[in-house]
């Protein structure tokens, strides 16, 4: 209980740190990382914020949980002033006051509750563990999708690179082929091949470039903040990380078995199926007699000792032991057994099929990682070869044994393969994000991640 508050200490002052830092763009002038960029999203992501401020309401259900264990000290107080003509009094015998006052201190300890006490103990430890599975389940969903956005405007960053590389290299051979003919070597059709080459390779830069836009967008969306009127067109943000390959190994077995013991999911549902269980315990207290203890002190006001009045007081102390037992309720505990275990049953079958969805995108992820793999791994040579193939067809072309074809196609062919290039990469490290989701990979056990 020590470390669960704790955690929503730090969760407030965070809330509160984040709440503070509406109109302080930082992040527009300063260099951003992958790994400030997920800083940042744990302190102000509205995603996150939300399940924190869930995980401080389950707090309060684990508290109201564990109330029914806890001594009840309650106290009372009255003060009754009354209409002298309807007080009745006995011949001869002092009048009763028409003012009367009384007070009283009493506290309650349950002592048994056919089970249920003890239930409840167990069920507030176990909904405080399923708040922070369900926050670690947010918490992993949304730093995925940073991360994924933050990918997403490196490649549209190097599309916009290949493209200009692209549109360059034909606006060069444009001009090339001009000369040619203003010298009159070629024939006015090499020039209008050319110049549709040009226009036909300007939409993907615009393309590109427009993505890269939205991508921005996007990532300082899910950063939290709201960004400056002033920006209309493109969000200076400086990125520093890039598209990596580094590699990363892992068994698929050891994969499988890793998601079904971390994924927070998981933790959460079988927490639910904890809860449902002790449901039945609660459910089933009903059959059993209720006994409690009791002690408390009262004071009030002299009703026929003399003097009769508000200022001569009787005090004493009581103390006692209450039980009691429904012994025939109208079925009504026998309903709630039933309806119980059918939670339970509903419960146990909801973790079976998780497991089974955790196991299905844990293949999938997989497959696609090594697809991925697969992909850059193949495109390791191919922009060497096509460098290679465009110098050699300019040099046929320019010793007349070449066509301005094999020039334009070498130059298609080069783009092509910087584009797949920087989508391989792209797709491997997406790939590898959404896998080392699926199998749990970084999700911290019972403890958030402090911003």
């Amino acid at each position: 209980m020590k470390k669960f508050t704790l955690l929503l200490v730090l969760l407030r002052f965070t809330f509160a740190t984040a709440a503070t830092d509406t109109n302080a763009p930082a992040w527009l002038t300063r260099p951003l990382s992958l790994a400030d960029c997920l800083n940042i999203a744990l302190a102000q992501n509205a995603t996150i914020l939300k399940a924190k401020n869930d995980l401080e309401a389950q707090y309060g259900v684990v508290v109201q949980t564990r109330a029914i264990a806890l001594p009840q000290l309650k106290a009372t107080g009255q003060y009754k002033d009354t209409d002298r003509n309807v007080i009745e009094s006995f011949p001869k015998a002092p009048s009763t006051p028409n003012q009367n006052w009384n007070a009283g201190v009493q506290i309650t300890q349950s002592i048994y509750q056919g089970g249920k006490l003890m239930a409840a103990i167990r069920a507030a430890k176990v909904t405080k563990e399923q708040a922070l599975a369900q926050y670690q389940s947010t918490l992993a969903d949304t730093l995925l999708t940073v991360r994924l956005a933050y990918f997403d405007i490196l490649l549209a960053a190097e599309q916009i690179t290949v493209n200009e590389a692209s549109v360059n290299l034909l606006q060069k051979e444009l001009d090339d082929q001009q000369h040619r003919y203003d010298a009159g070597t070629v024939p006015h059709f090499n020039v209008l091949r050319a110049k549709v080459s040009v226009a036909n390779a300007r939409p993907p830069l615009i393309q590109a470039q427009n993505n890269y836009r939205i991508a921005k967008n996007n990532l300082a969306n899910l950063l939290g903040y709201n960004l400056p009127r002033e920006i209309t067109d493109n969000i200076p943000l400086n990125l520093t990380d890039g598209l990596d390959a580094a590699p990363y190994q892992i068994n698929l077995s050891d994969a499988l078995q890793q998601a079904l013991d971390q994924r927070p999911e998981l933790v959460a549902l079988r927490k639910t199926e904890e809860l449902q269980k002790l449901n039945i315990t609660d459910a089933s207290s009903g059959y059993k007699p209720n006994l409690s203890v009791f002690a408390g002190y009262n004071w009030f006001n002299a009703q026929f000792s003399p003097p009769v009045d508000l200022t001569h007081d009787i005090n004493g102390w009581n103390a006692g032991a209450q039980v009691s037992w429904d012994i025939f309720d109208g079925m009504l505990t026998h309903g709630k057994v039933v309806q119980a275990k059918a939670l339970y049953q509903k419960s146990k079958t909801a973790v079976d099929e998780e497991m089974r969805n955790v196991e299905l995108e844990v293949r999938t992820t997989y497959s696609d990682f090594l697809e991925a793999q697969e992909v850059l791994e193949s495109q390791k040579t191919v922009q060497a070869e096509a460098e290679e193939s465009l110098r050699e067809a300019n040099a046929r072309a320019n010793a007349g044994t070449g066509t301005q074809l094999d020039v334009l196609d070498a130059e298609n062919s080069l783009t092509q393969a910087r584009s797949t290039q920087v989508q391989a990469l792209h797709d491997y490290d997406a790939a590898r994000a959404r896998f080392e989701r699926a199998i749990g990979a970084g999700i911290v056990q019972n403890k958030t991640t402090k911003p």
